[in-house]
């Protein structure tokens, strides 16, 4: 999943995207308003941390924009632990969830992954499809016959990627907009070589290929 982390505060940047990037996600970052606005109108984020006290545009101005536009990404808003009123105004503005600073990475990934099963109407607790089961937060899958199996960085994002949307084509440059940050080389190819590898783990009849368009996962 690729997220959008909005925060000035170079500090705590560094350290959250460690965190994050080990949590499997691919991280863009915006330290100012009006950068973290364009990026997250680019409609290739699964999900936004954003501050509310962001330079040259606030956080408050920026989501409100981001909704004029239909835009629906999910977004978590970082506040002040007082700042009772801009909690308010952050939900009013569009915001999904918020958490107040500081505070510990283990509940920033935990309303995170909430976040976006919700968006993509998935139950809560471990990713699951018919005899699958995807642990987030040990990056593992556990297949039918009850083996464990643990993921690499890129297998775990593109996995959690396709359970995430059951059904839909992805083609190869939205998996690649999913699962890279700006700063990744991208090469279409390596998406064929890790689809072969999670088929190898789930089955090749669990991930389609329609040709010219992309792939689909079958929750069957």
């Amino acid at each position: 999943m690729r997220l959008l982390l909005a925060e000035d505060d170079q500090e705590l940047v560094a350290t959250l995207k460690k965190d994050l990037q080990a949590a499997g996600y691919a991280v863009d970052l915006a330290d100012n308003g009006v950068d973290a606005e364009f990026l997250g109108n680019e409609a290739i984020y699964d999900i936004a941390v954003l501050d509310l006290g962001l330079p040259r545009r606030n956080g408050i101005e920026v989501l409100q924009n981001w909704r004029k536009k239909a835009n629906t990404l999910p977004v978590l808003i970082l506040t002040a632990r007082d700042a009772w009123h801009e909690r308010v105004e952050g939900f009013k503005a569009g915001a999904d969830d918020y958490l107040g600073k500081p505070f510990h990475i283990e509940e920033l990934l935990a309303r995170l992954t909430a976040l976006l099963h919700r968006a993509s109407q998935q139950p809560t607790g471990s990713l699951t499809a018919s005899n699958l089961t995807l642990d987030e937060e040990r990056q593992t899958l556990t297949t039918g016959d009850g083996q464990n199996h643990k993921l690499t960085g890129t297998e775990f994002r593109l996995l959690r990627c396709l359970l995430l949307n059951p059904g839909k084509i992805l083609s190869k440059s939205q998996l690649m907009d999913h699962i890279y940050d700006l700063d990744s080389d991208k090469d279409s190819n390596v998406i064929e070589v890790y689809i072969r590898r999670l088929r190898q783990l789930i089955g090749s009849n669990r991930i389609e290929t329609r040709r010219g368009q992309g792939y689909v996962f079958k929750d069957n």
